[in-house]
């Protein structure tokens, strides 16, 4: 895939923030991804991509010597509300193995995402640590929560994002702002809830006429093909949405008109901000994960032209 910049990711999974930087002018040298359905998924979409099937530690960062971009969305676990927030004392916790795959690589600019909770006060000194490294290594370096609200994605979902990039390219770098596209969760879905001749949906997009909690894909221990926690389900029954699951199917023309139906496959992808063309390999639950732990391509693609305007010649 041709672009003004090349790339490295790691823990790409099934390509949301691939995409994102993929529109942003990022060609990737490699996508690095350890489970097999995302690689699958990735793929499909992007033949012609080098796709590493494995773990980021046997990943040698000298071979990709020189990338403009070093990427990736570190498992999010550790840091995690939901879970134990172990940080660095959590065996999932990538980000030493980032940081040495940037040693390694010496790239122009870092782009590393996770959740909100790292970004708690529990988690100061780690991320001092990151920084410092960073330093080190000749990066300064910015951490920046930002919603996918604010760029066009009809949920929330906040994410923790740090940028790093060589000294003579910081100056120049500014973070993206919301760019005002502001999307409900009705006016996304409108056309496939449609599709099939359901009478009710223009009233079902009417009363789901605001911004949906934050998409859950769960782990291959934990989670199944549904919107997440009891408190999520009941905001997504306020937007006329059964969260208890995920249906096979939208809606038709026998579907009563007060029917409160189920998201598809389908419907969750675009809630991601992920366009109708991208597949995802696997049975329901493995796409449904893929779908629900991806980062948004939008966000990424703002954060990535922001990144490319600061490293442009």
């Amino acid at each position: 895939m041709s672009g003004d910049f090349s790339c490295l990711e790691i823990c790409a999974g099934a390509g949301g923030q691939s995409l994102g930087l993929e529109l942003a002018g990022f060609a990737h040298e490699a996508a690095v991804e350890i489970e097999p359905e995302p690689c699958e998924t990735l793929r499909i979409n992007r033949p012609d991509w080098k796709v590493i099937e494995g773990d980021v530690a046997d990943v040698n960062g000298r071979d990709f010597r020189g990338i403009d971009l070093f990427a990736g969305g570190v498992p999010c676990p550790p840091f995690s509300i939901a879970g134990k927030q172990l940080g660095p004392d959590d065996d999932r916790d990538l980000f030493p193995q980032a940081l040495r795959l940037v040693e390694e690589s010496k790239p122009k600019a870092v782009m590393l995402e996770n959740v909100r909770g790292l970004s708690t006060a529990k988690f100061q000194s780690y991320r001092a640590y990151i920084q410092g490294r960073l330093e080190e290594l000749g990066y300064e370096s910015q951490w920046q929560v930002l919603n996918a609200c604010e760029f066009g994605v009809p949920q929330l979902r906040p994410r923790f994002i740090l940028v790093g990039l060589r000294k003579t390219y910081m100056k120049k770098f500014k973070w993206p702002s919301a760019d005002g596209s502001a999307a409900t969760v009705g006016e996304t879905l409108l056309p496939l809830m449609a599709r099939d001749g359901w009478a009710g949906a223009e009233a079902w997009a009417a009363r789901a006429d605001g911004i949906g909690p934050t998409i859950v894909g769960g782990s291959r221990k934990h989670g199944g093909a549904d919107l997440g926690p009891t408190r999520a389900k009941a905001a997504w029954l306020n937007l006329g949405v059964d969260g208890k699951g995920i249906a096979d199917a939208g809606p038709n023309e026998e579907t009563p008109v007060n029917h409160t139906p189920r998201l598809t496959l389908e419907m969750v992808a675009a809630i991601q901000g992920f366009p109708p063309n991208w597949e995802f390999f696997g049975r329901k639950t493995a796409a449904y994960r893929q779908i629900g732990n991806a980062f948004p391509p939008p966000v990424a693609q703002a954060v990535g032209l922001a990144i490319a305007k600061a490293i442009r010649r």
